[in-house]
């Protein structure tokens, strides 16, 4: 029996063990089915405050767990498989052992859509991303590609235009989910050029070590090319990993976390942190920020039972 269970191990979930642990309530952290979360894909972070010279991605969520383990955080790795949050203590059945605890934080984060091409996964970090804030920076002066037809994406090309040199948008029909305003955005930006009807086959070049290219394939002609290309960012969306809290949580229709302010829930003693309610910001700092204020409403929420 725990007082508190932290889902997550990416920047909230490890924010939210060292402030648990610290207020002496000794959090078990699920390391979860993406160890590190977000950042554990990416290379260098350069917009974490404290951090002049920048840092790995996964070096930064390993000194946070360093630091959570060191205040008597305890870490486990699982999955967690079925959540049953009708009563208290709450239960969660991870790898066949079933937890109980008295608050539980959801820190489980949301995934990235990726495409699904063969060289996809082996070139994150190395020109292929899924968040142009993050990454945007190392791609001054280079040739950008922008996956993607809704807001989101019309949005990170946008930013994009800021360091490259040009911008590819590419979607695979003509036409786009985005907003009229957020196209009109794209159309009148002189560095954005659109590729309608078409998708990725593969990106380009493993052998390399990163992205130099991508294979195309305009989708009613069949063409097929190859585009040189040097950042490939996918804006495709994110899934929220509330799978297990279906029916329980109040979840928006895409399934992210709805907030009952603060870091609250619908049910008291639940609480979300991070990406897995933040559909906006999504940065290594709003996440930890998040984390924070999750394991102080815990703690505030245990105090006020006597424990």
């Amino acid at each position: 029996m725990r007082n508190v269970i932290i889902i997550g191990s990416g920047c909230a979930g490890n924010t939210a063990a060292i402030y648990a642990a610290r207020a002496n309530l000794k959090p078990l952290v699920i390391v979860g089915h993406e160890p590190g979360g977000q950042l554990s894909m990416t290379t260098e972070v350069e917009n974490f405050p404290g951090f002049p010279d920048g840092i790995m991605g996964p070096q930064l969520v390993e000194n946070m767990k360093q630091q959570a383990i060191k205040f008597g955080a305890e870490y486990i790795f699982g999955k967690v498989e079925v959540a049953d949050l009708g009563k208290r203590p709450f239960r969660l059945k991870i790898d066949d052992e079933w937890h109980e605890c008295s608050t539980l934080i959801i820190a489980s984060g949301a995934s990235a859509r990726w495409l699904g091409l063969p060289n996809e996964q082996k070139l994150i970090g190395h020109g292929v991303s899924s968040c142009a804030t993050c990454d945007g920076f190392f791609y001054r002066g280079k040739k950008i590609m922008v996956i993607g037809g809704g807001d989101s994406a019309m949005e990170e090309a946008n930013f994009l235009t800021r360091f490259g040199e040009e911008v590819t948008l590419v979607h695979r029909r003509d036409e786009f989910r985005a907003s009229k305003i957020m196209i009109d955005r794209c159309k009148a930006n002189p560095k954005i050029k659109f590729l309608t009807n078409t998708v990725v086959d593969d990106i380009l070049d493993v052998e390399k070590g990163f992205v130099s290219a991508a294979r195309l394939r305009n989708v009613k002609t069949g063409e097929t090319w190859t585009q040189e290309v040097d950042g490939f960012f996918l804006a495709i969306g994110h899934i929220p990993n509330t799978k297990p809290f279906v029916g329980q949580l109040d979840l928006d229709p895409d399934g992210y976390i709805i907030s009952h302010g603060g870091a609250r829930t619908n049910i008291p003693g639940v609480f979300h942190a991070g990406d897995v309610e933040d559909r906006t910001y999504r940065q290594a700092i709003t996440a930890s920020g998040a984390g924070c204020k999750a394991a102080i409403e815990a703690e505030r929420f245990l105090e006020a039972e006597g424990h």
